[in-house]
């Protein structure tokens, strides 16, 4: 039996370029079908740019619909090296003239020296150390760092006291500071200075206000006694470095205290921030430029989303081609919407954007005006919250264009279900592609097994004519 090596070969044709021609036009469908796969593709694509532009949209609407941006207020201080200060949208606007005369401070505490910093400190029995906070009513020596006689001391019933014990495992100067530092909500924080000579212990109070002045007592040990018990109207064997007091200012001429240097309920909504002794004014104003950038931020996103529909929609002359989403209803019903919501009056005094500067143009895009915003801001700041927020039960403009764009695009709106239409023709599409791709194999598999027979089939008659061809030469030779 003959035997093919390449298709054609036996029968002396293009068997080979006709089944290439034959595979080609039974493919056909396959293209057509990779067609329709590329452009239903290109408009999912299409769809989830479209989706992203809306969810910018609706996030710049959704700040409109908040109340509480209308309501922020901004305060500048004169004399930032003085006071900081921030307001909240309970802030009044005015003008408040403050002078600080003293900051809040935490008390500081010194021991006496100890020569070495892991040397014992008494015997090492269990030693029980007790320290609470209050105020101290007395004069303080200056020189010594202790209280004159008759001082008293007042405990803060809000703070409860808090102990510790020294044994023989911490009984020394450094055991001492870690054992304070170790103990939770202790409120006071320990270190040990060398001045040069010998070694002291320092304990400070982590708050700041004459309420946190310290009273120790020592129970156990004589020797860790003497060295940290301390009452202000008793023996005191600690020296005062630094003196608890409160935070002493006056606002617009009225004396105020403060146990720290944040003082936050002195002014209406504002909180000051002590730096230093002097004087401040600070001014209180309220808050438009947020206002402004939120406008400025919505009037940017529905923009984009126009030019994001533009580009989506665009006809290429030249080429004879459109953009994904030309002439689709979905997209044409989301802008119809839309511009439908931001045209229709609203229930408060003032009914359309127009009045706060924000109009549309001729091209299809809207413009802002921040001047007239400003100016309808200060005129009637409620009726400018109740436009964008609403009030009264009613939506505002921000409330309802979100919830108009969550239409569209949440779970069950008419881009979702586009989107789940596009994707479902695509599978479709996946399907048939795959059958029409096994059809065309089997039908090229079949030519090219009857090419074959035929290719084999010449061969064999070639053989015979060139055999007989060959004996009738024989049987009569040439004279």
């Amino acid at each position: 039996m003959a035997v093919i090596s390449s298709l054609g070969v036996g029968a002396n044709l293009d068997l080979s370029g006709l089944l290439d021609k034959l595979a080609a036009s039974e493919s056909a469908p396959l293209v057509a079908l990779q067609k329709q796969q590329t452009s239903y593709t290109a408009k999912l694509s299409a769809y989830g740019t479209l989706k992203n532009a809306l969810s910018n949209f609706q996030a710049a609407a959704s700040k409109l619909a908040d109340a509480t941006l209308f309501k922020g207020a901004t305060v500048a201080s004169s004399a930032a090296d003085v006071l900081s200060a921030s307001a909240d949208s309970t802030a009044v606007a005015g003008s408040y003239a403050v002078s600080v005369t003293q900051l809040a401070q935490a008390q500081s505490l010194v021991s006496g020296g100890v020569a070495s910093t892991t040397s014992a400190i008494g015997a090492g029995g269990a030693t029980t150390v007790t320290i609470g906070f209050g105020t101290i009513a007395g004069t303080l020596n200056t020189t010594t760092g202790t209280y004159n006689a008759g001082a008293t001391f007042t405990a803060d019933a809000a703070r409860p006291p808090v102990s510790l014990t020294i044994d023989s495992t911490n009984n020394t100067l450094a055991g001492i500071r870690d054992a304070v530092n170790k103990t939770t909500g202790i409120g006071v924080t320990a270190s040990i200075v060398n001045d040069g000579t010998t070694n002291r212990l320092v304990l400070t109070s982590t708050m700041t206000g004459q309420k946190s002045s310290m009273r120790i007592s020592v129970t156990g040990d004589a020797a860790v006694g003497s060295l940290l018990a301390n009452d202000p109207a008793g023996t005191q064997n600690l020296k005062q470095t630094i003196t608890a007091t409160d935070a002493a200012l006056t606002v617009n001429g009225i004396a105020v205290t403060s146990t720290t240097n944040t003082v936050a309920s002195s002014v209406q909504g504002v909180t000051m921030t002590l730096a230093k002794i002097g004087s401040s004014t600070l001014t209180v104003s309220r808050d438009t430029a947020s206002v402004e950038s939120a406008v400025a931020a919505f009037v940017n996103a529905y923009n984009a989303l126009q030019a994001t529909a533009s580009q989506l929609t665009k006809y290429d002359l030249a080429k004879k081609s459109g953009a994904a989403l030309v002439g689709d209803s979905t997209l044409r019903s989301i802008q119809t919407g839309i511009r439908s919501a931001l045209n229709t009056p609203q229930a408060g005094a003032l009914k359309v954007l127009s009045s706060v500067g924000v109009s549309f143009q001729k091209d299809g895009t809207i413009a802002f005006d921040a001047a007239k915003l400003k100016t309808a801001f200060a005129g009637n700041r409620e009726a400018v919250v109740e436009l964008f927020a609403g009030a009264g039960g009613n939506a505002g403009m921000g409330t309802q264009v979100a919830a108009l764009v969550e239409t569209f695009t949440g779970s069950s709106g008419k881009l979702s279900n586009a989107t789940a239409g596009v994707n479902a023709t695509l599978k479709s599409l996946d399907t048939r592609y795959a059958a029409t791709e096994v059809s065309v194999g089997a039908k090229v598999a079949r030519y090219r097994a009857q090419f074959t027979q035929l290719d084999m089939m010449m061969a064999r008659m070639n053989a015979t004519t060139s055999y007989l061809t060959s004996q009738f030469s024989a049987m009569n030779p040439s004279k």
